[in-house]
């Protein structure tokens, strides 16, 4: 079976890639010609733990191939995923323009039937808009040719996006037709073979699937964030409360970890095209529209506790930042707490000293103010007058805290992600600040 991928970003890169893995053909096409040439050289454009090997792989089995043009391979494949990014628009909308450019190529082009799928995330009604677009350009060729249109919506996650994909939680998929689900059942046939849930459903349900998902989600981050601070203020210990409510099985306890607020390439963006999405349709979701606004804030949680502990003065501090992609695992800065963070701190006159394992070339592009870039965490926080553990990378879990109590002219640890021992750190006279644990001010 053949397939082509428009779009090789996280989602179109992996998925072309895991389907080959499989056994199919794969072309995965991108305008980007220079991106393409290198992965043509076997340079792969994101950061992704086994996915580079999986990519060599398919390449030299000749399974998986890279190309810039729809047009060369589209009428030698049976189905057509769109996985082009859908960036927001300043009112939050997702842009589609990317999507229906790859709909009236297919129409201006294609010669026999072809199975469409949005990969993309896409607004609910989105497939109508495709439909049409193809459409259109039949009409305008004065060809009338069948052709479905599908949704497949991802829910990989940024870090453990093959593990997701070769072993799903769920595949959705949302048909028109009957022809369209049997190409389907047939191209995720070893996902069905290995029981994993393949659910299909009408079109409209799987594009909302996506978007209530990723809502849901991000509702439990900044529910959890509100009670971290509440917390904080009644002298309570959130990780004492989050075991305390995710024991309870109507819960659970996954998304439940207080922190510096969530980023990404996902949540954000969703969320903000969720609320849009029904303010189009003469609907407010006042909820939704709550989590966005308290992730937004506590964005600033770790600047306002650094604030607060030098009393509101920080100029001429020195601040080291450990981690600036927005989770481990990954190189997306997309949406990244640090990066508010880095603009609230240099703002007030202070030094920034940062390292991230993986996301430093990446941050060199998306940081626009004056930082330090420091090769590991150590030297980050020399002459620090605190440091700030932003993303729970592996390596920052058991640093020396000998080592830091000498590198650094004030021993001030600010967490997070509250991954560190606020007994240990005593014991090592260190000052720490978390988050959801009523702790201000100096130690005694």
């Amino acid at each position: 079976m053949k397939i082509a991928i428009t779009g090789t970003g996280y989602v179109g890169l992996v998925t072309g890639t895991c389907f080959a893995e499989v056994g199919l053909d794969v072309t995965c096409i991108d305008v980007d010609k220079e991106k393409i040439d290198r992965l043509n050289r076997g340079i792969i454009p994101i950061y992704e733990p086994g996915l580079e090997d999986m990519v060599l792989k398919n390449m030299q089995v000749n399974r998986l191939h890279f190309h810039s043009d729809l047009i060369t391979c589209l009428n030698e494949v049976e189905v057509v995923f769109i996985a082009v990014g859908t960036p927001p628009g300043e009112d939050g909308s997702a842009d589609l323009k990317y999507v229906l450019d790859v709909a009236r190529t297919i129409g201006a082009n294609m010669n026999r039937y072809v199975l469409i799928v949005t990969k993309s995330t896409v607004p609910v009604g989105t497939a109508k808009k495709v439909r049409q677009a193809v459409r259109d350009e039949l009409d305008r060729r004065q060809v009338d040719m069948e052709f479905d249109v599908a949704s497949n919506p991802e829910f990989l996650k940024e870090g453990a996006a093959v593990r997701d994909f070769m072993h799903p939680e769920r595949v959705v998929l949302g048909v028109e037709s009957e022809k369209a689900e049997n190409i389907l059942r047939r191209l995720y046939r070893p996902f069905l073979l290995n029981n994993f849930p393949v659910i299909f459903m009408d079109v409209p349900s799987a594009e909302m699937t996506k978007y209530a998902a990723n809502a849901m989600l991000a509702t439990r981050i900044s529910f959890m964030n509100e009670i971290a601070n509440l917390c904080e203020i009644m002298g309570a210990d959130v990780n004492m409360v989050r075991r305390g409510i995710g024991s309870d099985s109507r819960i659970g306890s996954k998304f439940l970890y207080a922190g510096c607020g969530y980023g990404g390439s996902c949540f954000p963006k969703d969320v903000k095209a969720l609320i849009r999405t029904a303010k189009e349709n003469g609907y407010s979701m006042q909820l939704v529209e709550a989590v966005e606004a308290v992730n937004e804030q506590q964005k600033s949680i770790l600047f306002r506790k650094l604030l607060q502990y030098y009393n509101g003065d920080l100029q001429d501090k020195t601040v080291a930042i450990w981690g600036l992609s927005f989770k481990p695992e990954t190189d997306d800065m997309r949406e990244a707490p640090a990066l508010v963070l880095i603009e609230q701190l240099v703002k007030a006159g202070v030094t920034v000293r940062v390292y991230d394992p993986v996301a430093m070339e990446e941050a060199k592009r998306r940081i626009e103010y004056p930082v330090i870039y420091c090769k590991d965490k150590y030297e980050a926080a020399i002459d620090a007058d605190a440091l700030m553990m932003v993303t729970e990378w592996t390596e920052f879990r058991m640093p020396s805290w000998l080592v830091l109590k000498k590198t650094m002219k004030h021993p001030l640890i600010i967490d997070g992600r509250n991954i560190y021992d606020k007994n240990e750190l005593s014991d090592n006279k260190l000052e720490y600040i978390c988050i959801g644990q009523n702790q201000y001010g100096r130690n005694n």
